[in-house]
């Protein structure tokens, strides 16, 4: 791990001694196309840092959507990092080292430290470039709801490993004793999903955030938490058969509430946030039901919803930069001004509802076939979600699309060459990866 360490010191140092924006750029670009081109599909050991880095078909899928979203935060925030550049940078730099370290670290205990480290750049991007005063409260409640579950996290692991159960057989039984074990492994997780109950934090930290705080916190950590259950299942085998219908069941019910929500949202952030909460509800409910289709599925629609949350954050922080407002009260009639922007608006928005010719599509028919193979009872909970799910879709489309202008909201410029360059590499992947099923075959 020391060569690790070192390797990113000096990487740091090179990207600081010359850190600029042109620099930055090609170092992500170049990084995207040696994943792209050289991603493999069996266990992956890069055998120059010793053992502690590699990772399988998943991690290496997880590290390419990261650099692929930090480069796109970065060309979204042309406009909004108007001061502070190289410190930006800088935050962007630690982000994408911990999101890196995270996904290809084999040791446990490695993991637990860059899983909590990527916090910090976090942080640091919603109080130091948020919007408004709230962002301190939005901070404190991402500090507070995700610190409070970590160091149960940290004792299962430091207890796993003085019984040398990484290496053995042996599973985690049900018992009272398992219950809690069970509960405090993979509650960081379901808090970083978010899962329903625990994801309070989520909304206002994406409506305070800047725009690549929301391109991260939609495209990336959330898939941090399934990424952690999808580790740390193995261990929790007999728990998940015996408590597994309790997590789908708050999962897709918390869903399905969420789908109401959304239905009554005014804030245009606030609606795409509690949508992530929805598709994350099914990949909890995928997660947990232990089959291979379900796993595959979740992993699919990981990939799918970061790359297309990401998107419609980013078409609401184009209409805020123009109208100065969240609100889809004065969001309206804007076919009338950009209607390229509302053809952008369309196909990001039809994705999100899994259309077809898109990742979300093949995720959730996976989700909901392995669903209502664990259990037929759930069909009624899923007809609804899918229901309200195209119901919100289409609610935030015709509302901020249709309607009467505001009068008053001119001047209005033109969208940007730049801005159409970051919708269509959100776009781009999330519906020609729809040819390459087979590249997600776990």
């Amino acid at each position: 791990m020391l060569k690790v360490m070192l390797l990113s010191l000096v990487m740091a140092g090179l990207l600081l001694w010359g850190l600029s924006w042109d620099l930055f750029y090609f170092i992500l670009v170049m990084l995207s196309l040696y994943f792209i081109l050289f991603g493999h599909y069996e266990f992956v050991d890069f055998n120059y840092f010793g053992n502690e880095l590699g990772g399988s078909l998943l991690s290496v899928v997880l590290v390419w959507l990261s650099v692929w979203i930090i480069m796109l935060m970065m060309l979204a925030s042309l406009k909004s990092i108007k001061y502070n550049e190289t410190y930006f940078l800088l935050v962007m730099l630690m982000m994408l080292v911990f999101l890196v370290l995270v996904f290809l670290s084999i040791d446990l205990l490695w993991f637990y430290i860059y899983f909590e480290a990527v916090l910090v750049p976090t942080y640091l991007l919603i109080i130091g470039w948020g919007y408004q005063p709230e962002r301190l409260q939005a901070g404190l409640y991402l500090i507070f709801y995700t610190m409070f579950v970590s160091l149960p996290l940290l004792i299962v692991i430091l207890w796993l490993s003085s019984n040398n159960m990484f290496l053995s057989n042996l599973f985690i039984k049900f018992s009272w004793f398992g219950n809690i074990i069970f509960f405090c492994g993979i509650g960081a997780f379901l808090v970083k999903m978010p899962m329903f109950f625990v994801h309070l934090w989520l909304p206002k930290a994406h409506v305070e955030a800047p725009i690549s705080g929301s391109m991260i916190l939609a495209g990336i950590l959330l898939k941090m938490g399934g990424y952690g259950l999808y580790r740390f299942i193995n261990y929790f085998m007999y728990m998940v058969k015996e408590l597994g219908m309790m997590w789908m069941s708050i999962s897709l019910m918390g869903g399905l509430y969420m789908s109401l929500v959304c239905m009554r949202q005014s804030d245009l952030k606030s609606l795409i946030a509690y949508s992530s909460v929805v598709h994350m509800g099914l990949v909890i409910g995928g997660l947990m039901t232990m089959s291979w289709i379900g796993l595959v599925g979740s992993f699919i629609l990981m990939v799918g919803h970061g790359l297309c949350s990401s998107g419609l954050f980013c078409l609401a922080n184009i209409n805020y930069e123009r109208l100065h407002s969240r609100s889809m009260l004065i969001n309206k009639g804007l076919i009338n001004l950009l209607p390229s922007g509302s053809l952008m608006w369309f196909l990001l928005v039809s994705s999100n509802m899994a259309a077809p010719m898109s990742l979300n599509l093949i995720g959730e028919i996976s989700l909901l076939g392995c669903l209502l193979k664990y259990s037929v009872i759930m069909m009624f909970v899923l007809i609804f979600l899918s229901f309200f799910s195209a119901a919100y879709c289409l609610y935030l489309y015709s509302n901020i699309q249709h309607g009467s202008l505001i009068k008053g909201m001119m001047p209005f410029c033109e969208m940007m060459v730049v801005e159409y360059l970051v919708l269509l590499l959100h776009w781009i992947p999330l519906n020609v990866l729809f040819l390459k099923m087979d590249f997600f075959m776990l």
